[in-house]
């Protein structure tokens, strides 16, 4: 008795779907079964492609929670189940792409990510970077190749860490307070041994890469040592409001807003799913 998925072959022969047509004996595919049911959304065009990459994951143990056609039906997917890992295409059809997709997605919280695609040049690759992929699939895709990808991107979970504790006997943050010197409604900053003078309405957006936060004004760019938390605590300026665990932006800038993102200076911002409803509450009447 065969407990196989069985199909007909152009021969008309049964055959044992995932033994004979990727060459893997059943009972090797039992014992690298995952012991829990991680969850995968699958972002992918091509309706075939979908189903038999949605096939496959349930073979190889995965639960796969939807398959979307675009990036705004990901995002709907992503927002109603819990997703341990995105399995996007990188060229999709509709408003985003697979890179905008997984930006989007990763403003709602960071999960695994794993890029299907057949385009493999340089400007391609270069611009999916910021998103931070766990690996690139190229398609065909073949099983080993997907088992691979997945367990390389569910290795790399981990939570982020600062990787510099403060000085013994110093509270956190306490080596950048010197930093921020404030003067009515202007800052100073050291900057390349100088502290330079700042009007904090200058100031557009705060920008966070972990314990460095980098001001985005009307001129330069300044970087800081700290936390978006202590940057904004030092600046305790109202008008910079956060919108995302790594984004604050100066609501007299924003020029305009939709349910995922703001727009100030041409740049676009994502708005993180647990700070949209204190952004909106700025623009309500009183």
């Amino acid at each position: 008795m065969n407990n196989g998925i069985w199909v007909v072959n152009d021969h008309g022969r049964a055959v044992d779907k995932w033994r004979d047509i990727f060459a893997i004996p059943r009972s090797y595919l039992a014992m690298n079964h995952p012991t829990t049911r991680i969850q995968i959304l699958v972002v992918e065009d091509e309706a075939v492609l979908a189903l038999d990459l949605a096939e496959l994951l349930e073979s190889e143990g995965y639960t796969v929670v939807g398959t979307a056609a675009s990036g705004p039906q990901a995002l709907a997917l992503f927002q109603q189940h819990h997703v341990d890992l995105l399995l996007c295409d990188i060229r999709l059809q509709g408003p985003w792409d697979g890179i905008e997709t997984a930006r989007r997605l990763a403003a709602e919280r960071p999960v695994p990510l794993v890029y299907l695609t057949a385009m493999a040049d340089r400007a391609t690759l270069t611009r999916a970077l910021p998103t931070a992929p766990a690996a690139y699939l190229a398609k065909p895709v073949n099983v080993a190749g997907l088992r691979a990808a997945i367990e390389v991107a569910l290795a790399g979970r981990k939570p982020e860490v600062d990787p510099t504790p403060p000085a013994p006997g110093r509270p956190a943050e306490a080596n950048s307070r010197e930093s921020i010197l404030r003067l009515g409604e202007h800052i100073f900053l050291k900057h390349n041994y100088q502290f330079v003078r700042l009007a904090l309405a200058d100031i557009v957006l705060l920008e966070a890469d972990n314990t460095v936060t980098t001001l985005v004004t009307t001129g330069p760019r300044y970087s800081l040592r700290m936390s978006l938390t202590a940057a904004l605590e030092r600046l305790g300026y109202p008008s910079l409001v956060r919108v995302h665990r790594s984004f604050a932006v100066n609501l007299t800038h924003v020029s305009a807003f939709s349910e995922t993102e703001a727009t100030l200076h041409d740049q676009a911002v994502p708005l993180g799913r647990q700070y949209k409803a204190d952004f909106l509450r700025q623009f309500q009447l009183e």
